[in-house]
């Protein structure tokens, strides 16, 4: 029975926290494939300025290139409207064989945004969730999610992941203000994003 792990986001760009959470969880759930899914109209992110698709899918490449686990998916992409979640992982289970096991990576602040997310009960109960948690403390206040989702601890496995500290909106912000982004995205992303002149590279 394959287990595969799905990491969704707006990779822009992809960096090595996303990485090594990945093979993190991978390495601990004992997962066949992480697929990245890059998303086309991410219903938070509607007031926000995105790169275009090509970019964040070339980036995505680059990223995850050299490791047999990871795996480049555009399920998101080849199809128009906003991109549900819940739609998202519906469509996966029909490409993937039957009995195939799917775990739906988020970081841990997820947790306390689930009841604003498209049919949240339903991606609970059919899928499940995988909290991403850095290992010195936690940011999930537990309590106040049972109390929109009463049985959330059993729809959900917390896995320590490595703590580093990145986000994508730090390395954007870095790249417009001449900063230097190296080990902070791969050697690969970074030559792409500055011949591409991403996020204001020169």
């Amino acid at each position: 029975m394959a287990r595969i792990g799905v990491l969704g986001g707006t990779f822009d760009p992809p960096h090595i926290g996303h990485l090594a959470a990945a093979e993190d969880v991978a390495w601990k759930l004992g997962l066949d494939r992480v697929l990245f899914v890059p998303n086309r109209r991410p219903p938070h992110k509607q007031d926000q300025r995105v790169s275009a698709v090509r970019h964040r899918v070339a980036m995505v490449q680059l990223a995850i290139a050299g490791n047999p686990r990871f795996q480049l998916s555009t399920i998101e992409l080849d199809r128009e409207g906003l991109s549900y979640t819940i739609d998202t992982l519906r469509a996966l289970r029909q490409e993937v064989p039957a009995g195939t096991e799917i775990y739906f990576l988020v970081g841990c602040d997820a947790v306390g945004e689930l009841h604003m997310w498209h049919e949240p009960d339903a991606i609970l109960d059919e899928f499940g969730l995988v909290i991403m948690e850095r290992p010195i403390e936690s940011a999930v206040n537990w309590d106040a999610a049972a109390a929109r989702f009463p049985r959330i601890r059993e729809q959900t496995c917390v896995v320590d992941v490595a703590e580093l500290e990145i986000s994508s909106k730090e390395i954007r912000n870095r790249v417009e203000e001449g900063a230097p982004i190296r080990y902070y995205v791969q050697p690969a992303v970074e030559r792409y994003i500055r011949l591409q002149g991403l996020y204001g590279a020169a």
